[in-house]
């Protein structure tokens, strides 16, 4: 059987520096098609970082929010590499392949923490990545999802949690 995923993820954002990385599942299809983390008009991602990070409105350019996340030691990253998908649900994914974390943690040492930015990038790293969950030295969270599509949490509810996880993380 011949492997043609119509889903192929983003390189990691990370340097030296970063002690925490933020994993997603799959980038929507407004990611893809932009080429950019979180493009979806709608996801909540970007204003609650910025409101948490700078206690202000996320910057307009793509370069210029990923520097915010560098120069506060996040990295960012996906749970899934490549995977077959209708539409952008997490619902939607089949036949997904994982990212090698472990292997991303032996270059990047400094990471100590995981954030998983919804239940299927969670459940996809426990799939993908059993040994680290062993580790006493790695922190694993699963975060409510900044996507639309979890309208229950409104991005102040989104922002008193994560602001939690990220302090802890970059302590």
């Amino acid at each position: 059987m011949k492997e043609n995923p119509n889903c192929v993820g983003f390189p990691p954002n990370i340097n030296e520096q970063c002690k925490l990385i933020i994993l997603g599942s799959m980038p929507s299809v407004a990611s893809l098609n932009a080429g950019q983390y979180y493009a979806h008009p709608q996801n909540r991602f970007w204003p609650m970082m910025a409101a948490i990070l700078e206690g202000k409105e996320a910057p307009r350019e793509y370069d210029e929010r990923i520097a915010m996340l560098m120069k506060h030691n996040i990295a960012l990253w996906d749970a899934i590499s490549t995977c077959d998908r209708d539409g952008s649900l997490d619902s939607a994914i089949k036949n997904e392949r994982y990212t090698d974390i472990s292997g991303l943690l032996e270059k990047f040492p400094s990471i100590k923490t995981i954030l998983c930015n919804g239940n299927k990038s969670f459940a996809c790293f426990k799939r993908g990545n059993k040994k680290i969950l062993t580790r006493a030295d790695i922190v694993v969270k699963a975060m409510p999802s900044t996507s639309p599509a979890n309208a229950k949490w409104r991005l102040p509810m989104l922002i008193d949690v994560w602001s939690e996880a990220i302090k802890a993380g970059l302590q």
